[in-house]
């Protein structure tokens, strides 16, 4: 089975849309830049060089410094798929990240988008 084009997709180019998803509902590119870095472990410098590298989402996830273990406490709703049923590793962690977006954007407190 041939891997889903995301995988080959530039982070790069997406966090723009993260960004501007956020910041259409009154969030900041700081808050989007939090969820990631709860998620991932990037810090603020890793994560511009992996912008800056244009690295694929595959990629991006598999550098990761240490992705939260608390990011199985997602779950819910994503491009009509239940995040916590994705059964690939990789495209569930990329909705995971999508799912922490979507709860910014809707307004969500983030201690609690940060499962605190």
């Amino acid at each position: 089975m041939a891997k889903h084009r995301i995988y080959t997709t530039s982070f790069a180019s997406v966090y723009p849309l993260y960004v501007a998803k956020a910041e259409k509902k009154g969030r900041t590119k700081a808050e989007v830049d939090q969820v990631i870095s709860w998620l991932t472990g990037y810090g603020q410098e890793e994560l511009n060089t992996q912008l800056e590298k244009q690295t694929d989402f595959e990629t991006f996830f598999a550098e990761a410094p240490m992705i939260n273990p608390s990011r199985a406490l997602i779950k819910g709703v994503v491009c009509g798929v239940q995040v916590e049923d994705v059964k690939e590793p990789t495209l569930r962690e990329i909705r995971y990240l999508d799912k922490l977006v979507d709860e910014l954007a809707r307004g969500r407190a983030i201690d609690k988008i940060l499962r605190k």
